[in-house]
């Protein structure tokens, strides 16, 4: 019996990943999830950071920002706002985009303004750890 099941990644943009897979781990809103064939069917809200796929007995690893995953015993589908390798990371970007979204931490900001700027920051630091930029 295989141990495998389905994943789909798909962005507004394309279909990010599309494969027979036997684990994956990412982050959701609750915490880090790992989901493997047979997983209890289950809806959750995907968080900023990594996602670690393995296929073929290999690890790859992926960014992925906000969105949402549906979990099936034989298949996986994330729905994401974006979805990144790390060779598709502009580094000095997100270098740019971290130092930004630091300045404007450190300024009294309002409430959206702050939650924002906490936001650019998560997926600055995301793209960084997967390109091992940063730890």
């Amino acid at each position: 019996m295989s141990s495998e099941f389905e994943l789909e990644i798909i962005t507004p943009e394309r279909k990010f990943f599309s494969g027979q897979v036997e684990m994956v781990i990412l982050k959701t809103t609750e915490g880090e999830i790992g989901i493997l064939k047979g997983h209890m069917p289950m809806v959750a809200a995907v968080a900023v950071g990594p996602i670690r796929i393995k296929k073929e007995g290999e690890w790859i690893e992926a960014v992925l920002t906000e969105g949402f995953m549906e979990v099936k015993p034989d298949k996986t589908v994330i729905l994401t706002d974006t979805a990144e390798w790390p060779n598709e990371i502009d580094i000095n970007r997100a270098k740019a985009a971290m130092e930004r979204a630091e300045e404007r931490l450190q300024r009294q900001l309002g409430r959206i303004e702050y939650m924002r700027s906490q936001a650019a920051l998560a997926r600055a630091l995301a793209r960084l750890r997967v390109t091992r930029e940063i730890k």
